[in-house]
């Protein structure tokens, strides 16, 4: 048994056992079935909002290394092993927030630890299997605008000399790059983390045109990597609006290919 599946159970029997808490529930790679010795655990926990009371609750678990606060409001906390547990404390009132999540991501029964009151089950219930994938020309053009709205931030710092900035807008241009790969392979099952099982899911050309974006904070090495996305991007653009019958836009196709010298499509 994984330390992972061990501190799942031990939360499992902190929730039953606390009056306090009226829902929780586990989500992530454990409930999917395909949690392994790298996997994180994921936890929504409904009725401890107070931040004071969450820390005393998480020190429950037993042995901890460290917990912080993440930007998102949310504990996470560093377990022995260096397992990372994610928590997050609501208010019982959140309960029904749930069902505007874009997709639950497991079966419910094995999502759902404690449920006093039925209205998780609820929630969970009303959600879709999967995240919804974009599907239409719109749909698909606007996803392709948005690619092409990072790769051109990243040129436009890069230009300036901010190369930091230019490597985080490349990270945006390469999660574009990835959506729109699945989508032209049609591997979209893990569309809210297009990364996740990325060399698996997609072809050796796909996954090394998408590692092509990635770069070092050096002025010729951005450079190599706009490039290559703006290739990758036009090839996957025209692809996909072929699908669609929506036209591409040639006059900014012309302007990324002569700002980023991409090889000419054969």
């Amino acid at each position: 048994m994984l330390p992972q599946e061990h501190l799942i159970e031990r939360v499992r029997e902190l929730c039953l056992a606390d009056d306090g808490l009226v829902a929780a529930l586990t989500y992530g790679s454990f409930p999917q079935g395909c949690g392994d010795e790298h996997s994180d655990v994921e936890f929504w926990l409904f009725g401890r909002p107070d931040p004071a009371a969450a820390r005393a609750w998480l020190d429950r678990i037993g042995e901890i290394r460290h917990v912080v606060v993440n930007e998102f409001g949310t504990h996470v906390v560093f377990f022995p092993g260096l397992v990372r547990g994610e928590f997050h404390f609501a208010a019982a009132d959140e309960i029904a927030a749930v069902a505007q999540w874009p997709a639950r991501s497991a079966p419910v029964d094995r999502m759902i630890i404690l449920d006093r009151t039925g209205a998780l089950r609820a929630a969970l219930t009303s959600l879709p299997d999967a995240a919804r994938v974009p599907v239409g020309g719109p749909a698909v053009e606007e996803l392709c605008g948005r690619f092409a709205n990072w790769l051109l931030l990243a040129h436009h710092v890069a230009a300036r000399g901010e190369l930091l900035r230019a490597l985080d807008a490349l990270t945006h241009v390469q999660r574009h790059l990835l959506w729109m790969s699945r989508l032209a392979a049609g591997q979209t099952h893990t569309w809210l983390t297009p990364s996740r099982r990325a060399e698996t899911d997609l072809d050796g050309p796909s996954v090394g045109a998408v590692a092509a974006v990635a770069a070092t904070a050096d002025a010729a090495a951005v450079r190599e990597a706009l490039a290559a996305a703006w290739r990758r991007g036009r090839e996957l653009w025209i692809e996909l609006a072929g699908r669609t019958g929506r036209p591409v836009p040639e006059k900014l196709f012309a302007d990324f290919d002569a700002t980023l010298h991409p090889r000419p499509p054969r």
